[in-house]
């Protein structure tokens, strides 16, 4: 595939055609990086003067050189999601694929062709998502409520004694990983190993490829004990799902919400408490509030979403978005983060003193937005885990307190994800309540 040599302010300049048929977007001078620090420490700053150069849609180059559409208008973005037809994610559709390496490590990221809940489009994706739905809108709140209680406590009874702590690590990611294996069905010693595969996953580093297989074999092993022997689990419900599924629709579908789910989950567990840490506003968390908590997490889906920029969509064909020319097959990915914060749409959304109002406005896209958002029962399931979680964790530690200057708290260096890399804290050392085996 050749350079183009020159492009128009509007639009970069069309290369040769792709694999699939298409007019590939070729990345102009004008594009911006899909990477570099200020995508991890200070995005709000980034997105402003995106929006300032390029308005609600911005030309990006992916690392590797693959060119892209970033969606920040709030209200840009709302239409590339309500309109399946046109934006379908349908990855299939991608105008690159000729270029795309094997080892591409955000390729586990972005998907190729596959028969699975997150990676088809129109009919196939509802099957899909029909069978997924009924399997998740199963799981019995008050059970799910208990599973994260007994989880957290089993948790936090390995470090209370200590009175320091690092709560990402020690705290928000083990509990959802060990929450969701559980309610698919794992036996509660594979969490950990599954946590792994999904921090190298998700973190589209060398070793991202590797954890995908190794990720696959985790639920093949899964699907074969479940067939032999159903248990009240999310696999077994999917099992006896009426519709036709091969294995690897099973595999693929239990490996998208197991990894939606953990990561995404855990960044909400730790933004929350780092904000109830660091902002008066939400200190009394802390102490004697819970309704806080729920105000807190609210607040980090609007601030400080955990899935800042989500691949993607594709253009089912030539189009204009926010004053762009989109090209047939052209990625366009959903700056949710970015959308979130649009000072065009957040006057009309926010009342009173808050950024997200005093009644929590929920009009945010941290979930995404139309037919493939983040399934209902999903984002259910992750709310309980991390409020839950918060509250075991404040009930059992009420003085927690931050052990280093706020400003030394560092941010995963991911353009995708927005998370702490560690939350280091201290507390009156408390004996363990018991074994929750």
């Amino acid at each position: 595939m050749t350079t183009p040599a020159s492009a128009t302010p509007n639009r970069p300049t069309a290369s040769t055609a792709g694999a699939l048929g298409g007019c590939p977007m070729a990345v102009g001078a004008a594009a911006v990086p899909l990477g570099g620090p200020e995508f991890h420490t200070e995005p709000q700053v980034l997105y402003r003067a995106m929006r300032r150069e390029h308005g609600p849609v911005v030309p990006v180059e992916l690392p590797g050189g693959f060119p892209a559409w970033l969606v920040i208008g709030y209200r840009e973005l709302h239409q590339v999601t309500s309109d399946g037809e046109l934006f379908p994610r349908d990855v299939a559709l991608w105008n690159q694929w000729e270029r795309v390496p094997e080892d591409w490590p955000l390729l586990p990221m972005v998907g190729r062709p596959m028969p699975s809940i997150y990676f088809t489009a129109g009919a196939e994706h509802r099957r899909h998502a029909v069978m997924v739905g009924q399997a998740l809108e199963e799981v019995e709140p008050f059970e799910l409520r208990g599973h994260c209680e007994q989880l957290a406590d089993r948790i936090i009874d390995g470090f209370c004694h200590r009175g320091t702590a690092d709560l990402i690590a020690d705290f928000a990611v083990p509990l959802p990983v060990l929450v969701l294996a559980r309610l698919i069905g794992f036996p509660d010693a594979d969490g950990p190993r599954i946590a792994e595969v999904l921090r190298d996953l998700a973190d589209g580093g060398p070793g991202a490829q590797e954890a995908h297989l190794r990720f696959g074999e985790h639920m093949r092993r899964l699907l074969t004990v479940r067939r032999a022997a159903p248990g009240h689990d999310v696999t077994s419900r999917m099992l006896a799902h009426p519709g036709a599924f091969t294995d690897e629709e099973y595999v693929l579908d239990l490996m998208a919400i197991t990894a939606a789910g953990h990561l995404t989950t855990a960044d909400w567990i730790g933004n929350s408490l780092r904000l109830m840490l660091t902002d008066d506003q939400f200190a009394v968390a802390l102490s004697d509030g819970r309704h806080s908590v729920a105000e807190a997490m609210n607040e980090v889906l609007w601030e400080e979403c955990p899935t800042q920029i989500l691949a993607g969509r594709w253009a089912s064909r030539d189009t204009r978005l926010g004053g762009r020319d989109i090209g047939a097959g052209d990625m366009v990915l959903l700056g949710l983060g970015a959308a979130n914060t649009d000072p065009h749409i957040r006057q009309h959304l926010t009342t009173g003193a808050g950024p997200s109002g005093p009644h929590g406005n929920s009009a945010h896209l941290a979930f995404s937005h139309g037919e493939y958002r983040c399934p209902f029962p999903a984002q259910e399931i992750a709310e309980t885990i991390a409020r839950t979680g918060i509250e075991v964790l404040l009930d059992r530690l009420p003085d927690l307190a931050l052990s280093v200057p706020a400003a030394e708290l560092v941010r995963r260096q991911s353009a995708f994800l927005r998370g702490m890399t560690a939350l280091p804290v201290r507390f009156t050392p408390v004996r363990p309540t018991g074994d929750f085996s």
